[in-house]
């Protein structure tokens, strides 16, 4: 009995040992992670796919780190820029593990490490991108430019430490609020300067065109009276040479006597008096009688 009983037991301990054993082996990888297999204290191998997948119990362990996109904020910081003005930059960066070895070597496998060495190195490029640009330029950069300009200046400096810097973006970037009433002033004075002097510039180019444009008329009028005072010469020539031969035509000299005649006749029938009196030795008389 006692034998059957001791044998119970030593089966159970077995199955328990076997358990425990089989569990301790066992590695689970979620797909928002990677695991990290560690024999006596060193990185043996790296798992980076989701699924099960097994290590050598009690000698191997197991350590995870995040697989995903990681978000950091960053503390407000004063920067100062190229012309000496201080402004107030609040910021934040998207970050992820891309060598997990890597990450695990040089920042002992801690978040808090990798976020302050993140914070350092984000912070000296961004001083030194807006120690280099005026305050107008950083200003009119928050659109964008700026986060370009700061990723980089950061340049590939991560990859040391398994880290990539995804995306760069400033929450807030405005001047210290006792100045910022004065800096605005002030920029609003050198845009108003700015925009006279484009407007002098552009009236004096308009009233270059405008006198341009008036001598190229006045030109062109006297051109043309000039050819309208040659049209007419050659008209009135033309007129008297057509006069001219018409009378030196005998058969045609009286008709154009009696026409001119006719004229002269009407223009003196001016006024309410319709009445004309002519002596017999008048030309046009004689022309009505036909003499």
């Amino acid at each position: 009995m006692i034998k059957k009983i001791i044998k119970r037991v030593s089966v159970t301990i077995l199955v328990l040992i076997v358990l425990v054993i089989g569990a301790s082996s066992i590695v689970i990888t979620n797909e928002n992670e990677y695991s990290l297999i560690r024999q006596f204290g060193k990185i043996d191998h790296v798992v980076s796919q989701a699924g099960v997948s097994f290590k050598i119990p009690f000698i191997q362990s197991v350590d995870t780190l995040p697989k995903q996109t990681l978000l950091y904020d960053l503390s407000p910081s004063d920067v100062i820029t190229s012309d000496k003005k201080t402004m107030i930059c609040d910021s934040y960066i998207l970050w992820h593990i891309t060598d997990p070895q890597k990450f695990a070597q040089t920042l002992n496998s801690s978040i808090l490490n990798a976020e302050s060495r993140l914070d350092a190195i984000v912070y000296n490029s961004t001083k030194n991108v807006i120690s280099s640009t005026s305050q107008d330029d950083v200003i009119s950069g928050r659109d964008g430019a700026l986060s370009v300009a700061i990723l980089a200046n950061i340049g590939d400096s991560l990859d040391q430490y398994g880290i990539e810097l995804l995306s760069f973006e400033v929450k807030k970037l405005d001047l210290p609020s006792d100045n910022k009433a004065a800096v605005y002033e002030r920029m609003i004075s050198e845009r108003d300067n700015i925009a006279a002097t484009f407007t002098a510039e552009g009236n004096s180019e308009a009233q270059k065109i405008r006198n341009t444009t008036d001598k190229e008329v006045t030109v062109m009028l006297s051109e043309a009276e000039k050819s309208a005072e040659i049209l007419i010469s050659e008209g009135e020539a033309e007129y008297m040479r057509i006069l001219s031969e018409a009378y030196n035509d005998p058969a045609r000299q009286e008709f154009y006597s009696f026409v001119r005649s006719l004229d002269a006749l009407k223009a003196s029938m001016q006024g309410g008096n319709k009445t004309v009196i002519l002596s017999p030795d008048s030309p046009i008389a004689q022309i009505f009688y036909g003499k």
